[in-house]
């Protein structure tokens, strides 16, 4: 008999947060930032009449990094049951909107929630656990505006059987990638569409793609134009001049093989393009905008060679 159920399901219609409110008011920076992301162009998104896209409806409702403190205690004390229990282990598993009202610029947001389900024991590809749901209703300037049902799985994980001696072997094999990694910089991701620059690189050029029908050049190294979608293309050779056109310098957190502080800059090549790429032979706090530099490859470890930009202070 699960004795454990009665007790979840006593949780069903408990507040999960109560007059919650948006920590921004809807606003064209965050509705800007995110068309950009998703690739919307829809005008309906722009413009003096602009309105929020529908699916923005739990990003006005986000706590961020700092949380939200309107969040009652109920959810918590859910989730430690769940764990007392053994279900230690959370995946995401689906949402469910709907919207009553476009959302627009000034608007703000509040909310409440409740848990509104908690399913009987369930056992997946995943392991055994319960689906809690949390249904949100949003509101903007005091009318209903949405609703959004979120349901994650609790559960524990299915044991995996495992050959002792395999286990062993990955174990070992694991440690010392993990050892290896820790000495080398990261490898970069070479393909079909990038391999020419990476062969120009071990043969000391620095290679630009240009399109075969409008000659327009671009960096990095794309499939098609972005002038004329072309598909053809040859290379020319970059001089190796340019000037840092930004920079940053890196500060935290440290990785592996590298040793911060250490400059990283756009550098505007002679020919126009950009490239990202570290600055050499300056001091870090010495790197400005504007700053001339030239190409030299720089022999990082026995396998990688990469190009990067030695800065003149003169």
């Amino acid at each position: 008999m699960d004795t454990l159920y009665p007790l979840l399901k006593a949780f069903e219609g408990r507040a999960a947060a109560t007059a919650g409110r948006g920590k921004d008011a809807v606003n064209e920076p965050m509705i800007r930032h995110w068309c950009e992301a998703m690739g919307d162009t829809n005008p309906a998104y722009t413009g003096p009449e602009a309105i929020a896209p529908p699916t923005m409806l739990q990003a006005w409702t986000m706590g961020g990094l700092s949380g939200h403190t309107d969040r009652s205690s109920a959810y918590d004390e859910l989730f430690a049951l769940l764990d007392g229990a053994g279900y230690t282990s959370v995946v995401a598993t689906d949402c469910e909107q709907e919207y009553l009202r476009p959302l627009r610029p000034g608007n703000e947001v509040t909310f409440d929630a409740v848990i509104e389900s908690v399913s009987p024991r369930k056992t997946t590809k995943l392991g055994t656990g319960h689906f809690v749901t949390t249904r949100m209703d949003v509101r903007a300037d005091g009318e209903p505006a949405g609703t959004h049902r979120f349901r994650i799985l609790k559960y524990a994980p299915a044991p995996r059987p495992e050959d002792p001696a395999r286990a062993q072997a990955q174990t070992q094999a694991q440690t010392q990638a993990r050892a290896k990694a820790k000495a080398l910089r990261p490898r970069p991701v070479v393909n079909r569409d990038n391999r020419g620059f990476w062969d120009g690189v071990q043969e000391h050029r620095l290679l630009i793609q240009r399109c075969a029908s409008c000659a327009t050049l671009r960096f990095p190294w794309l499939p098609g134009c972005n002038d004329c979608a072309g598909l053809d293309w040859d290379t020319v050779e970059a001089s190796g001049a340019g000037t840092v056109f930004s920079y940053v310098v890196m500060h935290h957190p440290p990785f592996p093989a590298f040793d911060p502080p250490y400059a990283v800059a756009v550098v505007e090549l002679a020919e126009g393009v950009r490239m990202v790429s570290n600055i050499t032979g300056v001091p870090y706090d010495k790197v400005r905008i504007g700053m001339p530099v030239q190409l030299e490859f720089l022999r990082v470890d026995e396998e990688l060679e990469l190009p990067v930009f030695r800065g003149s202070e003169g």
